[in-house]
């Protein structure tokens, strides 16, 4: 065989699986799984604050529902003036 047609066997080859590739990723079935995906950061991140917040002795739950909570955490920027305290 010759090496020509060798690289037109791998050529078609590597286009076939491309377009199998992008067939699976944009196929409307997958969507949902992959916008779920999608927020699993965020998901980690609301986990961490709940953490958080328990840790500090508060429930977030209670705090929204008395209406006096902060929704997050206070920033550093927001205690630098009561560590001197």
């Amino acid at each position: 065989m010759d090496i020509n047609v060798l690289r037109q066997i791998a050529v078609v080859l590597g286009a076939v699986a491309f377009i199998a590739i992008c067939w699976w990723a944009f196929s409307p079935k997958r969507k949902k799984r992959f916008e779920e995906d999608a927020q699993l950061p965020f998901a980690d991140e609301e986990q961490s604050r709940r953490a958080a917040y328990k840790a500090d002795g508060k429930d977030i739950e209670d705090e929204s529902a008395a209406g006096g909570g902060q929704e997050h955490p206070p920033s550093a920027e927001q205690n630098k003036g009561q560590d001197k305290q």
